[in-house]
């Protein structure tokens, strides 16, 4: 019997060992599942923080264009009715001019038939003719240089927009390294190549010299045009509303490009 116990204990002992060899390598597993789910974990979160950043990120961006979006509108709103208003001003001059071009070559054409004092009140008329014209030809240059101020004021304003939907088209993490690496090869620092890096290229350069010519050239003919013999008033619109247009295409292609961002 003793022998029998023994031998039971024996095998029951082995049985006992070859468990817990089992219940170790599960153990091991358990920790190894354990310590690879604990690395996915810390993992997962650094991303979900990462995430949040750019998120909070967006969202502040998001916010200042809308801002900047929303004065854009009014400052071009307000542009707008100024252009209006202008252009009925333009209207009641050339008509206030016809009616003083023809009050004035009746006047002259009654001349050698009036008395010094009809003679004298008709000098009077033409002085008064001759300022009102004066006084047309200084709003008109007020005019033509507020229309030019614009054109360039919104070429400014479409090409910074261009530069920043540049800009954000491109992977900003890839662009600071590379930023960094060309600036540690030229010995440079990071600030003195974002500006060789802002440099605009010869064609937009080019296109800026082209934009002002033409500016002058314009701003010339309209001086011709004033200094030149009559009637102008045909001429003279058709060179303002040409410019004006030119403004609301731009103004189009602002808005296109405010809304692509």
């Amino acid at each position: 019997m003793k022998r029998h116990l023994i031998e039971d204990l024996k095998f029951r002992q082995k049985v006992n060992s070859e468990s817990n060899e089992s219940f170790s390598e599960m153990l091991e597993n358990l920790e190894k599942k354990v310590k690879t789910l604990t690395e996915e974990c810390s993992n997962k979160k650094v991303s979900i923080d990462s995430l949040k950043q750019r998120l909070n990120v967006a969202v502040k961006e998001k916010s200042q264009y809308e801002q900047m979006y929303q004065k854009t509108k009014e400052e071009l709103e307000k542009k707008d009715l100024k252009l209006t208003f202008l252009i009925s001003k333009i209207n009641e001059t050339e008509s206030a001019m016809a009616e003083i071009e023809t009050a004035a070559s009746k006047q002259l054409q009654g001349l050698a038939l009036q008395s010094e004092q009809v003679l004298e009140a008709a000098q009077k008329k033409l002085l008064l003719a001759n300022e009102k014209v004066e006084e047309f030809t200084i709003f008109v240059k007020a005019l033509v240089k507020e229309l030019e101020n614009d054109v360039y004021v919104i070429r400014q304003q479409i090409r910074e927009l261009k530069k920043l939907q540049k800009n954000r088209n491109t992977c900003k993490t890839s662009a600071q390294k590379a930023q960094t690496l060309a600036a540690s090869i030229l010995n440079i620092s990071r600030s003195d190549l974002e500006e060789i890096l802002e440099t605009e290229d010869e064609s937009e350069i080019e296109k800026i010299k082209i934009e002002t010519e033409n500016d002058k050239e314009w701003l010339l003919y309209i001086q011709k045009l004033l200094e030149g013999q009559l009637p102008f008033a045909s001429y003279l619109l058709e060179a303002v509303l040409e410019k004006i247009n030119e403004n609301k295409k731009l103004v189009e292609v602002y808005f296109t490009i405010m809304k692509d961002i």
